[in-house]
This record gives C-alpha cells, sequence and structure tokens, in this order.
C-alpha cells in the first residue's frame, strides 16, 4: 500500500471522529501535509494517532470525511465492499419496487456518494472531491454488480460548488431513455432522470405513500406532488384527488403517471400551493385528507426562523381546509427543521385556526435512506400524520 498524505487535526476533532461523526471542518485542521484535492488521506489526531482514511476537500468547510477507522486503500476493492454491503441491506428492507437508494452516503459508509436504482438505470450524484475522482471505479463496481442498461450523474447539485467541482448531467455509461419505466408501490412510474426533481422521483417518500392510504377516504388534496408522489397513492381509497405543483414538466409527468395505472379520479394543477390554497378557502372547499409535502425550505440553521414561519403558514393554510376528522399528513425534508421543531410549528398553527389535533403518526424517510444514530444530518425527512378533533 503507498503510503498516504497525513493530514493532522485538533483534539476537538478527534473527539467528534471518536463519537462517531464522520466529519472534520476545515477550522480544525491543524496541517494538510501534502494533502491534494480528493486524495485519500490518513488522518491523525494532534499526538499522531490514527483516526483513519477520509478524503480530503480542499476547498469545503468540511475537509475531511472519514471513510473507514482502519488504515486501508481507497480503491475499487473498498468500493465493492461498501456498495455490495448497501445493496444486500436493500434487498431486505425494499418491497415491491424496482426503484430506491442503493447508496446513502454518510448512511451507508460512503460519504459523498449518492447512487439511485431506477429498474435497470442508476443515477449517480458525487458531492465530494474524493468521490468525483472515483467515479470511474464507482462505475466500474455498478456495472459488475448489477449490470444496469444506463448510468448517468446528476451532479446539479449546488453544493458542488463548494467543492469546486462543475455542476453537470452527463451520461457515464450505456444510455438512459428520455423517461424511465418503472415500478413502485404497485403502481407504474415514469421517472425523467436527467432532469426531474431529485434525481427523478421522491424515493425517500416511497413508505410514506403507503402510509398515508388507510387513512385517505372521499376528497384529497395532495400540494408538492412532483411526479405524482401521495395522489398516485390516495386515488385507489378517494372519490377524487386534486394535486398541486408548481414544474409544469413535473405535472405532465405526473398526469401521465396517473394515465398509465388508469387513475381517472385525479385532477392535476399547475400552481404555486401558497396562491392555490387561499383560494381553496375563499371558494369554501373542504378535504377529508390534505398533504403538505414542500422542498426544503432551508438548508442552514441561520435560515431557520424564516423556513418556521413558512412551514407554519402552509400547514395553517391546509387546517383551514379540513374539518372535524379531517388528516393532515405534514412533511420537512429540511435537516435544520427537527421533528420537535416542526411539531412545535404545526401546534402552533393549529391553535392559531382553532383546531386540536391528535398526533396519529411521526415517520421519517424510507428505510432505503438509512439514518446513522451518530450523524443527526442522515435523518432529514419527517413526516407527521395529525386527525383534526
Amino acid at each position: 500500500m503507498t503510503p498516504l498524505p497525513i493530514v493532522r487535526v485538533n483534539r476537538k476533532a478527534a473527539d467528534r471522529v471518536q463519537s462517531g461523526h464522520p466529519w472534520i471542518f476545515s477550522s480544525d485542521v491543524i496541517d494538510r501535509g501534502a494533502a491534494q484535492p480528493g486524495d485519500a488521506v490518513r488522518a491523525v489526531d494532534h499526538k499522531g494517532r490514527a483516526l483513519g482514511v477520509a478524503h480530503y476537500s480542499s476547498t469545503s468547510q468540511i475537509a475531511l470525511r472519514l471513510l473507514s477507522t482502519h488504515v486501508e486503500p481507497i480503491d475499487e476493492n473498498f468500493l465493492r465492499k461498501r456498495i455490495e454491503a448497501a445493496y444486500a441491506y436493500r434487498q431486505r428492507v425494499v418491497g415491491d419496487s424496482d426503484a430506491y437508494r442503493l447508496v446513502h452516503a454518510e448512511g451507508d459508509l460512503l460519504p459523498g456518494l449518492i447512487v439511485d436504482r431506477y429498474a435497470d438505470w442508476l443515477v449517480l450524484q458525487l458531492l465530494d472531491q474524493g468521490m468525483d475522482r472515483l467515479r470511474n471505479e464507482i462505475v466500474n463496481v455498478l456495472t459488475e454488480l448489477l449490470k444496469p442498461m444506463g448510468i448517468i450523474a446528476r451532479n446539479d447539485l449546488a453544493v458542488r460548488a463548494k467543492e469546486e467541482l462543475p455542476r453537470e448531467i452527463c451520461l457515464l455509461a450505456g444510455d438512459v431513455p428520455e423517461r424511465a419505466r418503472i415500478h413502485m408501490n404497485g403502481l407504474l412510474w415514469e421517472a425523467d432522470l436527467m432532469a426531474g426533481q431529485k434525481t427523478g422521483v421522491f424515493l425517500d417518500q416511497r413508505e410514506n405513500y403507503l402510509a398515508a392510504r388507510p387513512y385517505a377516504r372521499a376528497r384529497a388534496l395532495d400540494c408538492f406532488t412532483g411526479a405524482g408522489g401521495f395522489a398516485l397513492h390516495l386515488a385507489s381509497v378517494c372519490d377524487s384527488v386534486e394535486a398541486v405543483e408548481s414544474s409544469r414538466p413535473a405535472v405532465d409527468i405526473a398526469r401521465t403517471n396517473a394515465k398509465l395505472n388508469g387513475l381517472t379520479n385525479v385532477e392535476f394543477h399547475e400552481a404555486n400551493v401558497l396562491d392555490y390554497l387561499p383560494g381553496l378557502v375563499s371558494a369554501k372547499r373542504s378535504f377529508d385528507l390534505i398533504v403538505i409535502d414542500p422542498p426544503a425550505f432551508t438548508k442552514s440553521r441561520s435560515a431557520l426562523e424564516g423556513a418556521a414561519r413558512g412551514y407554519k403558514e402552509i400547514n395553517l393554510r391546509a387546517l383551514r381546509l379540513l374539518q372535524t376528522g379531517g388528516i393532515l399528513v405534514s412533511c420537512s425534508c429540511s435537516h435544520h427543521m427537527t421533528e420537535a421543531h416542526l411539531l412545535e410549528v404545526i401546534a402552533s398553527a393549529a391553535l392559531d385556526c382553532g383546531k386540536q389535533l391528535r398526533v396519529l403518526e411521526r415517520r421519517t424517510q424510507a428505510q432505503d435512506h438509512p439514518i446513522l444514530l451518530t450523524v443527526p444530518e442522515t435523518h432529514y425527512l419527517k413526516c407527521l400524520i395529525f386527525e383534526v378533533l
């Protein structure tokens, strides 16, 4: 094994690693030594004791992402072992779906790497300099393991700018159709892997789509529906479903997905949800179940106060459309908005409109997006189900 560059960190960073967290911040690096952008390096504490092997980033505030607590080469064989373990876990926890997250970065001990599977196609996101450098090895392992028809990189995320990496969407292997045909929870879907929201479909809500169905009846409203999400799952148990989404391409795919499944009781609207809901209130409309599943209102702790106001307002408007016995399914994918804080925000909204809520379920992201106990950043999705009393 070729000697790895050594990066020395302070006691604070060493304590963080020993508590089970893989990140070391640039402010805690004492000496970068000869480390180059994207290098696998040997991280040592202030006394020179080995902490493990990490990917080094020259520009991000997260200077080191620990890959192993053992000093070992970060090569194709290392990737193969980790990806095979991730795949074996999905085979245990994913059912009735050929679309799921195969690798969930820190959740699968591969910081900086996302792999989503859509039937015979794979979508990668390489989030840091180290994983970006390993793209060929990652493609080799995935090709060997799954033999996909095509692999693309959806590296169009803002986080890559912090790594001084280009934002790009590119084909890495094989071919990818304009729309990929997948199956999820017994439904047939089309997904735009090149330009669709996230990597094509909101895979992290897969289990929550099913969880909402037993509470649905009569009239349902799905806000921020994306490619059809909750709406498609609710249609089979409701008389009618209204679904709202501001993205025209997403609405087009959602309508296609409804047709693919012979669902004729779903009506899709291209509109801004915040503008659309007051019109429903003015028209004295009411629903038996409403889903609120907005995009992240904040991606930083500093913007949390404004995000809380946004979550309160959107839930307040939804609650005004629910009568006694109505169900609110309220979600947040903002990591910095904790479940406790979201519960407080929704409680405040309920009090403002004179409604009492019973908590029916407190849920999170699907199991193929695993949460590490010592890495709170891996827990980002909250899905709360309430009944109006």
